[in-house]
Formats: structure tokens, C-alpha cells, sequence
């Protein structure tokens, strides 16, 4: 079972950045994961999907942008070129850029799957974040 939060609680400004970003480029299936009590490398995981090489690169491009106007940059970008899974490290929170394929492939929701799931509002493709509820 994941339990799922308020997104509006648990996140700070700079992954609310991170996901308006995303949303802005069309992304698919933007997930939050809540890592902290499971490790210790980051606190939150942000998983998108893109439709194709040019869109998974163009989500990463809004995220970094995004971010880098806001004074936080990136402290690794990694996969970029090969645009399948396309990471970015801002330390405390990792964002992950995948095709479709990739995504399905690597599966991240599952492999972390004893982390809490973050709900987002809708124009995040998430429900209502008007109470808690757990994830079956």
C-alpha cells in the first residue's frame, strides 16, 4: 500500500516548478514520489513521459529552464542525448524525463514502490488533493 499526500503540503516551490514546467511541455503521467523515509540519496523523485525523443528532451529542456530562472540549477544532467531517460539532479529532489518505452522498461513506481505517492491537483492529471487517501 502507498499512501498518497497533499501535494500542496509536501512540496516545495521548486518542484512545484519542476512539475509546472513538465505540464507545460505536455508531459504524461507526472508522478511524485516521497523518498525520505526509504533513502537517503534524495527526498523526492518527479517521473514525466514523453510521446517521442523531441518532447522528452523539450519537458527536460522546460525543467532546467524553469529552475535555472528560479536560481536553482542543476547539479548533473545525465541521458540527455539519447533522450529514452533523462535525468536531473538537484539533489534533494531528482527529476526522470522518459519515453514512453523507457518509462515501462525501468518502471521507477514499482522499484520504489514502498515510497509515498505525492497526489497532484488536476491540472497535474492527479486528483483532487482535498484529503489524504491511501493507494491500494
Amino acid at each position: 500500500m502507498t499512501p498518497k499526500a497533499k501535494a500542496s503540503e509536501e512540496l516545495d516551490e521548486r518542484i512545484q516548478g519542476a512539475l509546472q514546467a513538465a505540464n507545460d511541455k505536455k508531459a504524461l503521467d507526472l508522478v511524485v514520489l516521497d523518498l525520505r523515509e526509504i533513502a537517503t540519496f534524495t527526498d523526492y523523485f518527479v517521473i514525466a513521459s514523453g510521446n517521442n525523443e523531441r518532447q522528452v528532451q523539450a519537458i527536460s529542456d522546460g525543467v532546467f529552464e524553469k529552475l535555472k530562472k528560479s536560481g536553482t540549477a542543476a547539479a548533473r544532467v545525465e541521458g540527455y542525448q539519447s533522450a529514452e531517460w533523462i535525468l536531473l539532479d538537484y539533489g534533494d529532489f531528482i527529476v526522470h524525463v522518459f519515453s514512453d518505452k523507457a518509462r515501462k522498461f525501468y518502471d521507477l513506481e514499482r522499484l520504489w514502490r514502498e515510497s509515498k505517492s505525492i497526489a497532484l491537483p488536476p491540472e497535474f492529471g492527479g486528483e483532487s488533493t482535498s484529503f489524504l487517501r491511501d493507494e491500494s
